[in-house]
């Protein structure tokens, strides 16, 4: 199954508050299982570090477009691994082609981090940034937004697509996983960044993230990014480095004010790769696990069949290959299964607290060019290769809603699958997949039949001007 990292290659230009977190805020030495949000389930989504580029979608438009005040939580993505200390980093390194086995070796962006000034046009309080203050970028802008909306969490989230190469080796070993973790605490929650054009030094960031978001894609598989260095010891050190996490976390809260800091992961929805994660043992040092339940398909398989990134259901229209070992195919509701219930089939545990477990919602949509109508309007045929790249999203095989005028919601060439519980969209030979209201509305409906936590979104750089996919996904959930 593929990740959603893939979207960071082709987008980076640079050189996933309503009180629902209340039960979070306690004392504890492990973290308590997360309590249903107050105003319906917890709505965690991803601000992308690339944000600030291209699209300029700055963190004043989370508050201008009203996004902050639905959100519980922002993850901010993503921080990376140094291929030789094993520690994390700040630097500023543009990201290599991501055909390349090496392409986020020692990357980062510590000028969209902390670097890059806002004016008072741009500013979320309204005033430009000076050039004597510790930090600008987008953790002064969280800080700002976090003052407008102090109920609001923001966790730093490690890893990603191309960013996940090392997590082997930093999680091999006990000492190893603790100077991985001691090095994040310091520079993320205490702040201690290093200076760089100016801005950084010790405690220069304090305050402003609220906890670590793990991305792991993916332990013990060779489903990842191709550079990605794998152990079959990754199942049980994944837990291990988990538990560091929480261990140190907890120790900083208590140490410095009581404060609870939270602990979240993006999680596989794939079987072959749920397998390679002790889902009985997790559950109890996260506060939140993130399900990525989306981009089950599309055009990197260039020829089709064209099919859904997300069905909530395998159904049997489903033209796309069972996965060994099993007859299973991918969709939501087999990964639920599989995370909560066990699967023997594939070696899965299951096990994991549906009160923790968040269902995924993509914000983009793959898609495919030169698609025959069929009988069914172009699911499952053959294609000729992936639709064309759109001028914002920047990569063939990809579009945001706001690309895609006339498609997406246009009667005439919106369609539903109701094996699958999917909406997809046809028109002139472009098959696309992804959300809709009606196809939120059964995603979301499932969560609730299923008892489980709430929402994660990605990314929130895909919304258009109205936030139509966001407004509708907190409505439902």
């Amino acid at each position: 199954m593929r990740s959603r990292r893939p979207l960071i290659a082709a987008l980076t230009t640079a050189a996933l508050a309503t009180g629902a977190l209340g039960a979070l805020l306690g004392l504890g030495s492990t973290a308590e299982a997360a309590a249903t949000p107050s105003t319906g389930g917890v709505k965690i989504a991803y601000y992308d570090q690339w944000s600030v580029y291209g699209n300029a979608f700055y963190p004043k438009q989370l508050d201008t477009r009203g996004i902050a005040g639905k959100l519980d939580v922002i993850n901010y993505s993503f921080g990376n691994i140094h291929p030789t200390d094993l520690t994390c980093f700040e630097a500023n390194k543009a990201a290599g082609d991501d055909n390349n086995a090496s392409a986020g070796d020692g990357a980062g962006d510590s000028y969209a981090d902390y670097q890059k000034s806002f004016s008072a046009a741009d500013s979320v309080d309204g005033t430009a940034d000076k050039w004597d203050q510790p930090i600008v970028g987008v953790f002064n802008q969280f800080k700002e937004l976090k003052a407008k909306y102090p109920k609001l969490k923001i966790n730093i989230s490690i890893g990603g697509w191309s960013y996940s190469k090392y997590f082997s080796d930093a999680a091999k070993s006990d000492a190893s996983r603790k100077k991985l973790v001691a090095s994040c605490i310091k520079q993320y929650i205490q702040g201690d960044l290093p200076v760089d054009g100016g801005y950084g030094g010790v405690g220069a960031a304090a305050g402003i993230f609220d906890g670590i978001d793990i991305d792991w894609e993916y332990p013990a598989s060779a489903g990842g990014h191709l550079g990605n260095h794998t152990d079959p010891a990754d199942k049980q050190n994944f837990t291990l480095l988990l538990a560091e996490f929480r261990k140190q976390l907890d120790a900083y809260g208590t140490a410095h004010g009581g404060k609870k800091y939270l602990l979240t992961a993006a999680l596989p929805a794939g079987q072959d790769k749920i397998k390679n994660i002790e889902t009985d043992k997790i559950g109890a040092y996260l506060d939140y696990a993130n399900i990525m339940t989306y981009d089950m398909h599309g055009a990197w398989d260039a020829d089709g069949p064209t099919y859904h990134q997300s069905p909530l259901n395998s159904g049997a229209s489903d033209p796309t290959d069972v996965i060994a070992p099993g007859t299973e195919k991918y969709s939501i509701s087999n990964a639920i299964d599989a995370w909560l219930d066990g699967d023997s089939t594939y070696g899965i545990a299951g096990g994991f607290p549906a009160n923790k477990l968040t269902l995924g919602y993509e914000f983009y949509y793959r898609g495919w060019k030169g698609v025959p109508a069929g009988t069914a309007n172009g699911l499952a045929q053959s294609a000729t290769g992936a639709s064309a790249a759109r001028p914002l999203s920047a990569q063939a095989g990809i579009a945001y809603y706001k690309e895609l005028g006339g498609i997406v919601d246009n009667p005439a060439t919106t369609f539903w699958d109701d094996a699958a519980k999917a909406s997809y969209f046809y028109k002139d030979g472009e098959f696309f997949t992804g959300l809709n209201q009606k196809s939120i509305q059964a995603r979301a409906d499932y969560a609730h039949n299923r008892g489980l936590a709430g929402a994660m979104m990605y990314s929130l750089l895909g919304l258009d001007a109205n936030t139509t996919l966001f407004n509708q996904i907190v409505t439902a959930v």
